[in-house]
């Protein structure tokens, strides 16, 4: 968010000063904090005659704790006398650079390496755009930033040309906040450059392949924005390396493709499972007549929709898909109705189907949720390359079989929580990189430990500053609390953080020069709160930290006072109530994921969150 005064200064004979204070998230250059401040030479004034700074809500403060009448003034002094925004040439704005400050961040949905080369990986985040690495994960690079979106949902390298390399854009890991995207790109370059080459509508594309024989033959498993009904849902091939595009797979405008697997042995034969899926800000309908499994043995130019022969009957939802390298052997995960009636009709059960002749016969292997979880957030798995019944399974947990998905064995290490994507090097089993909620992994002992990797892609739902100076940084983090950073180490030196444009100096995205100084990590802490909502502190002692969030406690409707100076938290929550599985109508008091909590300008100590109410406490949250 972004707020700009102009400001008069006796001292400087030109057009009043522009002072703009930013903070940027989910935008280039992507992920986590930014601060851009306004140089004041950049404007042509020697000395700053007025200093001073706009938080996220609009106060503005000219040093430690003056008085906000002061800046009030101010403010409409320096509305009344110019009413226009002075007139900066782009010439002076682009010496501005953005500074990243912090926090390391979460979600990584997509990954990505090259057989026989330990070195290289691509990670492609949620909201962050892609990193690569060339040393085995100690140092990455963002590869993305110049593109108009951020989130990546696939990423494939062509077998046949390690500098050939596809993004496909948009989340397909559902859940009720996930970013859409805007097709699909190419690099021919490894990564250093990329171009859209179209899709532009389908939303979400999951998952990517490419022929090992002909890198322009690519196949996008496109799932669509799922809002509603469109055409641009299914499989898309192109034969001419993206200059045209071909829907090879349709069902239907309800129905997209949740996941594709291609023969290693012979890319003509492909399966492709489809998704009927439909989002709607107060629920998602999953499953339907539109959900199916799908086979091609002409390298998808026509498809048979496999019924019967031990698959389970319609309606089915999401379906995660792999297969063996060395054997006819498909893995499919389905999502079933678990035996509950969907719109009053019986549905099947079970979560693992087997075939080990092509998808001619299927042999249902388990009924364990532990497969799937959360099925619209997971179903997905992978085979090792030199086992065909070691198979992995990427839900909450990171799960591995080595009887087919009979039983699943325990895990001497875990890559992190909410695992979405898994890439195995299929020349050597032991080497992995798992994509999850927690960051990027990887493991070269087959899992026995992992090398997890934290990177500058920090999903913040909102932020907000104080009136300290240097001034602080308040945020929501995704999977995480509320947290609390500096916007200023006083340090000088290098590393940490970084401006957009010098890559991976420092170990951030970017080094950065004094008087800046680099940020560490472990300035960053928690605040209590949630991974949603608000972090506001007290306009008054900014020590106090109010936080609204979800996802622990009563789920929805967290309430959250902290103390810097002692670091103790309370929980002040509206309506402690579990609310774990009830319908809304079921519900006293009906929080959003992210709802709002202010501190009334005009008495600190009055503080209003809200539900489908507006609830108002004036002693700490010991009453509402």
């Amino acid at each position: 968010m972004s707020q700009q005064v102009s400001l008069s200064s006796k001292s400087c004979s030109h057009p009043p000063l522009s002072f703009n204070s930013l903070i940027w998230w989910g935008g280039p250059p992507g992920g986590a904090l930014w601060a851009r401040p306004t140089p004041w030479s950049a404007l042509g004034c020697a000395s700053a005659p007025l200093w001073g700074r706009i938080s996220s809500c609009g106060r503005f403060s000219t040093g430690p704790r003056r008085p906000l009448l002061r800046a009030a003034a101010l403010l409409s002094a320096a509305a009344l006398a110019f009413a226009q925004p002075p007139q900066i040439g782009s010439s002076l704005l682009n010496q501005l650079r953005y500074r990243y400050i912090g926090p390391v961040g979460n979600r990584v949905i997509a990954a990505a390496g090259i057989p026989g080369d330990p070195n290289v990986y691509y990670a492609g985040a949620a909201s962050g755009g892609i990193f690569k690495t060339t040393d085995g994960g100690t140092h990455w690079d963002p590869i993305f930033d110049g593109q108009p979106v951020s989130s990546v949902g696939s990423l494939a390298i062509a077998p046949s040309d390690p500098n050939v390399v596809w993004a496909g854009t948009g989340e397909t890991f559902i859940r009720s906040h996930i970013s859409v995207g805007a097709g699909i790109y190419k690099s021919l370059d490894a990564g250093k450059t990329w171009t859209l080459m179209g899709l532009e509508k389908t939303g979400r594309i999951g998952r990517l392949l490419i022929d090992p024989r002909n890198p322009e033959i690519v196949f996008a498993c496109a799932l669509g924005h799922a809002y509603g009904p469109q055409p641009e849902r299914g499989v898309f091939r192109t034969g001419d390396g993206g200059k045209n595009w071909e829907q090879v797979l349709s069902v239907d405008p309800n129905t997209g493709c949740s996941d594709i697997a291609m023969d290693p042995a012979n890319p003509r034969i492909l399966f492709a499972g489809m998704w009927q899926l439909e989002l709607h800000t107060w629920n998602r309908t999953s499953g339907g007549p539109g959900s199916g499994l799908y086979k091609s043995t002409d390298g998808g130019a026509t498809w048979k929709h496999l019924t019967g022969s031990g698959l389970p009957n319609s309606p089915l939802g999401k379906i995660g898909l792999a297969m063996a390298r060395r054997s006819s052997r498909v893995y499919a995960l389905i999502e079933t109705g678990d035996g509950v009636p969907y719109d009053g009709k019986p549905t099947d059960r079970g979560q693992l189907w087997k075939s080990d002749d092509g998808g001619d016969h299927w042999e249902l292997m388990s009924y364990d949720r532990n497969l799937t979880g959360r099925a619209a957030y997971y179903t997905r798995c992978a085979v090792s390359p030199d086992n065909e019944s070691e198979i992995y399974f990427m839900t909450s947990a990171f799960s591995r079989s080595l009887d087919g998905g009979r039983t699943l064995t325990n895990m001497p290490a875990l890559p992190g929580g909410d695992n979405h994507d898994l890439w195995i090097d299929p020349t050597n089993g032991d080497r992995m990189a798992v994509a999850n909620d927690s960051g990027f992994s990887i493991s070269v002992n087959r899992g026995r430990t992992w090398n997890r990797v934290q990177l500058p892609i920090a999903q913040m739902y909102h932020v907000t500053v104080d009136n300290q100076v240097p001034y602080f940084v308040y945020g929501n983090k995704q999977d995480g609390n509320s947290y609390r950073g500096p916007s200023n180490s006083l340090s000088g030196g290098r590393g940490g953080g970084g401006e957009e444009g010098a890559p991976g100096e420092g170990g951030g995205r970017g080094a950065i020069a004094a008087p800046f100084g680099p940020i560490s990590r472990s300035v960053w802490h928690p605040v209590a709160g949630g991974e949603s909502g608000f972090a506001t502190p007290d306009p008054v002692d900014p020590d106090i930290i109010w936080s609204s969030a979800s996802g622990s406690g009563s789920v929805g409707g967290i309430v959250t006072v902290f103390d810097e100076r002692n670091h103790q938290a309370r929980n002040v929550e509206v309506w402690p109530e579990q609310t774990s599985g009830a319908t809304a109508a079921e519900l006293k008091y009906r929080f959003n994921w992210e709802f709002p909590v202010m501190i009334s300008p005009h008495d600190h100590n009055k503080v209003y969150v809200g539900s489908q109410f507006v609830h108002v406490t004036t002693d700490g949250g010991q009453s509402w």
